[in-house]
């Protein structure tokens, strides 16, 4: 069983960047798939970006609010992901939570918040205009 902790969120201006960061600990992190979610007050919460197990750049997704403006990536001997934020737009603004799968599948990414087992505790991200 993984455990997972999120860190970097701060406030941000617009156009801005930000680096998150996901500790795992608990488990071989290898054989999980990541993903990050965010959620804004009033809202549900929704997918913004995943990779596989392998971390292969063919192998992660974005949502299109993203696409272009964040990166993700993984350190599997550091049990590390993280997520690259460019050019910060206030809508960005959210809970940012790391999830995690555990799988068999080295090059799938999952883009639902039903495919993931482990969560962590979220970090705030929020950017003024």
């Amino acid at each position: 069983q993984v455990q997972l902790v999120e860190s970097g969120g701060e406030l941000v201006q617009a156009g801005g960047s930000r680096r998150l960061s996901c500790a795992a600990s608990g488990g071989t992190f290898s054989g999980y798939a990541v993903g990050w979610f965010r959620q804004a007050p009033g809202k549900d919460r929704e997918f913004v970006a995943s990779i596989s197990r392998s971390g292969n750049y063919r192998y992660r997704n974005y949502a299109d609010s993203v696409k272009g403006r964040f990166a993700i990536s993984r350190n599997n001997a550091a049990n590390m992901v993280f997520l690259q934020m460019n050019n910060l737009a206030p809508e960005d603004t959210a809970v940012y939570y790391c999830a995690a799968k555990y799988t068999l599948y080295p090059d799938n990414a999952y883009s639902h918040r039903e495919d993931y087992d482990y969560w962590g505790q979220g970090t705030q991200v929020t950017v003024s205009s």
